[in-house]
């Protein structure tokens, strides 16, 4: 059977029906709720690692939070083949069920798991299994949800249905921060330090339990059940989707063509932007929670226009173009937010040179993408540390042998005191009065500084809902009805699992390389442009096809 399902015109768009209203915030709900499980371990980062990290190594918790943000995401899609392989052998709901159950689970678990003082080392390796957990579940979630949206869907219209679909991550993430905030600012520091934060994982089983109670009241997908009553349905979608070239290099066009570069996009928009914001720009994190809920909040009601869009002009040109604008926009951007948020930064930047001399056999590569290797030469630790600090500065090759040398304006400083020189010099410490921090809603809206820190961010997350307004029913469209959840999860996953989520490691790793704050943009800038040119030559529109002639 071909890959592609059968091009036919496209049908006059006709009203939603209260059912596929149902089937529409049913779907959306459960994912909204997986999606603040899955969140929650990167918006309370820095109060995981001081629970679960033993010391007082900053670099040391850091580390274990890159980890534990990338591991979820590694396993992502080795969830989309297990449970995209149950959803077209038994079904789109019952496994989108078993997913969510396992999400929930895991993360009301993070919220009861003891400290590193109470039982050592069993703390982080618990949460990192946790962790996996939720990553194994998330990836079998979203091709259910989007595949069981979409086969609900008329033709003409699936791009606006799915679209719900997409807003869900960001409202996920969006809900995830709103919670945190409401108990920061409703409890001191130390309660919030000591046992505040376990009370959005804890939360979550009341979550799990509204989300399975709401799915239960839906039927299985029309398409998955005439592809049942007929009798074609596939008897080994793994093989099938994925063991002869004809459909494989639909996978492979999917990953390329398309969610490698939605996935970079949709993280430097939302996630790579919060990370940046705190761990280089020094912004508080409720400061950087708001200013991120504000823009999530104008701009998820783009992903639905986007999706709307696309059923009238097609999936690619949009999903292309976002791809691009971004690419193109990035570095003005973020160096805009950075002016704004943090102007002592950008200025140490220009008027405080920082030079590392050092032989170049003994700086090696900084990639540690899941926080697991050791950096013993001082010039990899040393630049680790500059960059965690964000202190710019230039690496210069000395001779062979030589000892490893740093200087600040020309004067020579001790490797051990550049941090503290530098930040003498004028780059500024985190909680300098002079990066922006607006502990309220009250005093977002009356600052300007906030406002326009916002209406940056609201134009990266515009990118986003570019990206990834049309995606779930572009990947739908790709692929049959026997193998559709198996088909679109792995390229989805590996995109957004791999690519995506391992872009705040990835930039990390560039940033502490170049000593440039900024220089982590290239990787999201190469990726999208990839995308483009790969998209542009090869990847199919795909809204006028009929998926139940698969």
């Amino acid at each position: 059977m071909s890959m592609a399902a059968q091009t036919s015109g496209a049908a006059t768009p006709r009203p939603m029906s209260k059912e596929e209203r149902k089937v529409i915030i049913a779907s959306s709900a459960g994912t909204v709720f997986e999606w603040y499980d899955f969140y929650l371990a990167g918006s309370l980062a820095a109060n995981i690692a001081q629970t679960f990290v033993p010391g007082t190594n900053d670099t040391a918790k850091f580390i274990f939070v890159l980890f534990g943000f990338a591991a979820g995401f590694a396993v992502r899609p080795f969830g989309a083949l297990f449970f995209g392989r149950l959803g077209d052998l038994i079904g789109r709901k019952y496994t989108f069920l078993v997913t969510m159950t396992v999400m929930g689970l895991a993360t009301f678990v993070v919220g009861l798991l003891p400290s590193f003082e109470s039982i050592g080392y069993l703390a982080p390796t618990a949460f990192i299994i946790c962790r996996l957990l939720q990553g194994l579940a998330l990836g079998g979630e979203y091709g259910g949800a989007a595949t069981y949206v979409a086969e609900h869907a008329p033709q003409g219209r699936r791009g606006f249905y799915t679209s719900w679909i997409q807003t869900t991550a960001t409202v996920g993430l969006m809900l995830s921060l709103i919670v945190i905030l409401v108990l920061r600012l409703s409890m001191t520091p130390e309660a919030f330090a000591a046992w505040g934060w376990r009370v959005p994982f804890l939360v979550s089983i009341l979550l799990l339990g509204v989300s399975i109670w709401i799915r239960l009241q839906l039927a299985e997908s029309p398409a998955f059940v005439k592809m049942k009553e007929e009798g074609t349905g596939s008897k080994a979608p793994l093989s099938e989707a994925f063991g002869t070239w004809s459909n494989a290099k639909i996978g492979l066009i999917a990953l390329f063509g398309g969610t490698a570069g939605q996935a970079v996009v949709w993280y430097t928009g939302q996630f790579y932007a919060l990370f940046f914001m705190t761990q280089t720009l020094k912004i508080d994190g409720t400061t950087a929670n708001l200013l991120i809920a504000l823009s999530l909040l104008v701009g998820t009601p783009f992903f639905i226009f986007f999706g709307w869009l696309s059923d009238k002009i097609g999936r690619k040109p949009i999903l292309l173009a976002g791809c691009l604008i971004a690419a193109i926009s990035y570095f003005p951007l973020f160096t805009m937010l950075a002016k704004t948020a943090n102007p002592k930064l950008i200025s140490a930047t220009e008027t405080v040179k920082v030079v590392l001399t050092a032989d170049p056999a003994k700086c090696g590569s900084l990639f540690d993408p899941v926080g697991v290797r050791t950096f013993t030469e001082p010039c990899d630790t040393l630049r680790r540390t500059l960059a965690t600090n964000s202190i710019h500065y230039d690496l210069v090759n000395g001779p062979a042998g030589s000892a490893l040398a740093a200087t600040i304006n020309g004067a020579p400083t001790a490797a051990a005191d550049l941090v503290t020189a530098a930040q003498a010099a004028g780059y500024p410490k985190a909680g300098d009065p002079t990066i922006l921090k607006t502990p309220s809603i009250g005093e977002m809206f009356s600052s300007a500084r906030a406002l326009q820190a916002a209406g940056i961010l609201f134009i990266l997350v515009i990118f986003v809902t570019m990206v990834y307004g049309p995606i779930a029913a572009l990947l739908v469209e790709l692929f049959p009805t026997r193998i559709r959840y198996t088909g679109m999860s792995l390229p989805y996953h590996i995109g957004n699992g791999w690519f995506g989520g391992f872009l705040p490691p990835t930039a990390f790793a560039i940033v502490a390389a170049s000593g440039n704050i900024f220089s982590g943009l290239w990787y999201p800038i190469i990726i999208a442009m990839m995308t483009f040119v790969v998209g542009l030559l090869l990847l199919p529109e795909t809204k006028d096809r009929d998926i139940y002639k698969s």
